[in-house]
């Protein structure tokens, strides 16, 4: 049975304030969960409606029901399972190879799939500006689809780091050079911008290659792409030739 007291501690951590207040965060569902066990995120408090999760002890596990569980989950649909785990300590920069930065990115869902494109197209480091959804939002972890735990994420005054780096910076900008016809080296940081705004004017200064992906449709119209798409096309036109 779920307590007052642990209702209030998990539906609490559906906000910033609170998970960064607890140092914790939730997951939901088996495959994430497997996932960020298997990366050896600390788990804290698992809650199930059946048996599941069979590699993690009984002892840990607290069997609720299924109206129970609605009234601790994120989702419109509940899972079958529902762990707390502690946030871990941020790691340091891995500054080798491709970096993708995203310039305050703010849905949860572009979030979790850029993580997951990183994951898929071997991208060590994502670097976020402080102004971007946080990455333990219960949307992004969900999104992630345990990507979460493969790919080092950090929070940063952005326009700082790429100030000082020596790496080329790439941005995608509607004017920039046609990506498809762009001599794409395999090592450089890959700006990403605002879902309405794209990248700032302050971080389009720090920019040394400006991209753009070409529009083929006749009639020209589409203003720009969702940004997780134009992530997908960015990675494998940088990595197709390595």
């Amino acid at each position: 049975m779920v307590s007052k007291n642990q209702i209030k501690l998990i539906t609490g951590l559906q906000q910033k304030k609170y998970r960064k207040l607890h140092k914790l965060f939730i997951a939901e569902g088996a495959k994430v969960i497997q996932e960020l066990i298997a990366a050896d995120f600390q788990l804290e408090q698992l809650f199930v409606t059946e048996s599941v999760l069979p590699e993690i002890p009984e002892s840990k596990k607290e069997y609720i029901t299924e109206s129970e569980l609605k009234k601790i989950t994120a989702l419109t649909t509940p899972n079958n399972c529902l762990a707390v785990f502690k946030i871990p300590e941020e790691r340091p920069i891995i500054e080798s190879g491709l970096i993708v930065a995203l310039d305050d990115i703010r849905d949860p869902g572009n979030l979790g799939t850029i993580l997951r494109l990183c994951d898929w197209f071997g991208i060590q480091q994502l670097l976020c500006s402080e102004q971007t959804v946080d990455l333990y939002n219960p949307k992004v972890v969900q999104a992630t689809m345990g990507s979460i735990a493969r790919v080092n994420v950090t929070y940063l005054d952005l326009n700082a780091f790429v100030g000082q780096s020596k790496l080329p910076v790439f941005g995608t900008f509607m004017d920039g050079e046609n990506i498809y016809k762009s001599e794409l080296p395999a090592k450089g940081i890959i700006v990403l911008g605002n879902e309405a705004n794209g990248i700032s004017a302050a971080l389009e200064q720090l920019t040394t290659h400006k991209l753009s992906i070409p529009r083929f449709g006749k009639l020209q119209k589409t203003e720009s792409l969702n940004v997780a798409t134009a992530t997908a096309i960015v990675l494998s036109e940088f990595l197709r030739n390595t």
